[in-house]
């Protein structure tokens, strides 16, 4: 349902500021009744959970208002950035289900404009070339409490200024040499406000522009200029930009506003062109997860995960490839909100998102992890007996799948107890337990291995209780099995949580390491599974009846892999694998 202002029978109040405030522009005609929003990652890393809250906040709210949302690229550091980043975030978007407006957008395509922007601020005596050097520069700028210290070539004849800007982008000078920086105050409170960078001196090749540059500009000053570009209505950024909007607004606020809408998107439209502002909302904390990319990326740097797409990883493309659903990771951002305060969010919430939405529209299959052989010792031995289980236990429209019966099937390990504890419902030598969609059977004889383990059972089938009750007993307990002569050969993978603490907040990379579960993955060769799991458009993602949900991991080599995306229940608390 859409949020609506009007008075009208159904109407109600837009849940979140970030909803009311866009409801209040548009009552009062502020852009001319536009909704224009961005998402502006860095390619400088694979997408995050984090990211998935801006991403679902940004393209929804233009959609329910009838606007637009841009995907632009903020590439403007060449040394962290890549092409391989810029793909993956593109296909994470369109794998969550959104669609950006027109052409993807790079910051770096707007390179000519800023520059022109930039000589713009030094005639006006706004900017100036400086010479400190980084160290210099940081040294000069002071702390929290102290205010810094003018450069030396701050009043700099702005003329003199433009002639070195110049050639620092004729690349005259080397890296570190030169700093085009904004001339605002030293002694501000505010430390973003003290002098800033907006142009450093980098001999680097741009993913997108290659050589063509050696000066590039900041993320500050690039950004609000993109998106006075782009004709942004919102900009809508987390909490940790808060302290950088006093330089947002300086940096517009201090161009010609008639070269910025010729600049735009608007400059062949009517419609008013008004500078766009920039609203915080709270980032996404989860707990036991770390979304820092610095951090993350040095966990594939030192290859303590396998890659950005590990299914440990809390990127959406480990989520992904660990079977988690895009309508998943929507309900969850939805239900979590958007608000100005920070909170920590308990990882069950997500949870319950993705376990909700999977319960719903996966098939049940049967898989056994650590098989244990049961023979069904009046079975003839060439005998198969083709059973119909549902697909799913309360969707018929799904249909039923063939699961094959024979002398040998194989039951988990943990479904047999030669002393099990109070209430325990499965099998023990003497009793009886019924196979999941077939018979009751009993537990005649325990062969054992020469350590005394069991190593295989022998039992009989009562044939009288297919889809029966047994006559004179009762017996509560059911097992999933497979046919040890049909089933399939796959490898599991079992997930823990990646960091060991709720609320992970490392200083260092070396923390990071420190925080990392050492049984994050256990890896089971050997399960084995219903075989018609494994036909051509079976799909891929399936219930396995009392162990959890699971996804076919199809980038994985060798064997087939089956990674588990999440348990059938909530087991935090108790440690077990997930």
């Amino acid at each position: 349902m859409k949020d609506t202002d009007d008075n009208s029978p159904g109407a109600r109040e837009p849940s979140g500021f970030i909803r009311q405030m866009v409801v209040r522009d548009l009552a009062s005609g502020k852009h001319g009744g536009r909704v224009h929003t961005r998402f502006p990652p860095e390619p400088n890393g694979f997408l995050h959970i984090g990211h998935a809250k801006s991403i679902c906040l940004n393209f929804t709210l233009a959609e329910e208002n009838g606007g637009h949302c841009n995907l632009r690229f903020d590439d403007t550091n060449p040394l962290k950035e890549s092409q391989e980043f810029v793909n993956a975030i593109k296909d994470n978007i369109r794998w969550l289900g959104f669609r950006w407006h027109g052409e993807v957008r790079y910051s770096s395509s707007y390179f000519d404009q800023l520059y022109e922007f930039a000589r713009q601020l030094i005639s006006k005596g706004k900017a100036y070339v400086c010479a400190l050097s980084p160290e210099q520069a940081r040294e000069y700028r002071g702390t929290l409490t102290g205010p810094g210290t003018e450069s030396p070539w701050r009043d700099r004849d702005p003329n003199e200024s433009l002639d070195l800007f110049e050639r620092m982008r004729a690349g005259e000078f080397k890296d570190g040499e030169l700093s085009l920086r904004a001339k605002i105050d030293m002694a501000s409170p505010n430390i973003n406000l003290r002098d800033p960078i907006l142009y450093r001196i980098r001999h680097a090749s741009h993913h997108q522009t290659g050589s063509q540059w050696c000066i590039y500009p900041t993320y500050d000053y690039t950004h609000c200029i993109s998106d006075a570009i782009e004709s942004i209505t919102h900009s809508l950024c987390t909490l940790e930009f808060e302290d950088h909007r006093p330089l947002y607004d300086w940096i517009l606020h201090n161009l010609d506003i008639d070269s910025l809408r010729a600049a735009s998107d608007l400059r062949d439209s009517d419609a008013p062109f008004v500078l766009p502002e920039q609203t915080e909302f709270a980032k996404l904390r989860i707990s036991y997860t770390m979304m820092g990319k610095r951090f993350l990326r040095a966990l594939v740097e030192q290859g303590k995960v396998d890659g950005w797409d590990d299914p440990r990883m809390p990127t959406l493309a480990g989520m992904r490839r660990r079977g988690y659903t895009p309508a998943s990771i929507r309900n969850f951002c939805e239900a979590v909100g958007v608000a100005r305060g920070e909170s920590l969010v308990d990882i069950g919430m997500l949870e319950h998102a993705i376990r909700e939405d999977l319960d719903r529209n996966t098939p049940r299959v049967m898989c056994v992890l650590r098989p244990l052989t049961v023979i069904l010792t009046n079975f003839d031995d060439n005998r198969v007996e083709r059973l119909r289980l549902a697909r799913h236990p309360k969707r018929e429209e799904l249909g039923s799948r063939e699961v094959p019966l024979t002398r040998e099937i194989y039951i988990e390990q943990e479904d047999f107890s030669d002393d099990p504890p109070a209430g325990f419902k499965r099998l023990v030598a003497g009793g009886e337990v019924r196979l999941r969609g077939a018979y009751v059977i009993r537990c005649d004889e325990v062969q054992r291995d020469a350590a005394g383990r069991p190593a295989k059972l022998r039992c009989s089938v009562d044939f009288a209780t297919l889809g029966k009750r047994p006559v004179g007993r009762k017996v509560k307990g059911v097992i999933h099995w497979v046919s040890a002569a049909a089933g399939k050969k796959v490898t599991v993978r079992l997930y823990d949580r990646l960091f060991l603490s709720e609320n992970p907040t490392p200083k260092s990379v070396e923390e990071v390491f420190d925080e990392i579960n050492p049984d994050s993955l256990a890896q089971l060769d050997g399960c084995i599974l219903e075989p018609g799991t494994l036909n051509e458009g079976a799909g891929d993602r399936f219930q396995f009846e009392r162990v959890g949900y699971f996804y076919r991991d199809r980038e994985a080599a060798g064997p087939v892999v089956f990674n588990r995306t999440i348990s059938l229940r909530d087991s935090w608390g108790a440690g077990s694998a997930r």
